[in-house]
């Protein structure tokens, strides 16, 4: 659901940055590779008209390496990243927290209320952080 509404986002002008520049991918600390998008997060996505038909993949330090930027919902997602790449300075600097002020709720297994207020607030946090962030 963050990678499409990333791609929304970032397609909108919504993130700050040329969309030639950014490719976003998303990918989870416990994810199982090729796993389908929870059909909770595809009706998410649909209410904001948003089409997605990608896949779970599970974050590896190779896509940290990679990354300009990688962000985690949760401390424990950031701190799992950064243990990927632990002692590499540069692309420990890479992790942050999505939402600076606090861990985003997880709604695996919570119903469609709480996707749809998750969308909402990835909405409004993934362009923020990224225009905070490559900015800097």
């Amino acid at each position: 659901m963050a990678e499409a509404i990333a791609r929304f986002q970032i397609e909108a002008g919504k993130a700050g940055a040329d969309i030639g520049r950014i490719f976003t991918v998303s990918a989870g600390t416990s994810a199982s590779d090729g796993s389908a998008v929870s059909s909770q997060a595809l009706h998410s996505l649909k209410r904001l008209g948003i089409a997605h038909d990608g896949h779970s993949k599970r974050l590896n330090a190779a896509m940290i390496r990679g990354a300009d930027l990688v962000f985690g919902m949760t401390a424990s997602h950031v701190n799992s990243a950064r243990n990927l790449v632990t002692g590499e300075q540069e692309h420990l600097a890479k992790i942050h927290p999505l939402d600076p002020e606090g861990d985003i709720e997880d709604p695996i297994g919570l119903g469609d209320t709480l996707y749809d207020r998750l969308a909402v607030e990835f909405m409004e946090l993934i362009p923020k952080r990224l225009t905070e962030l490559l900015k800097s």
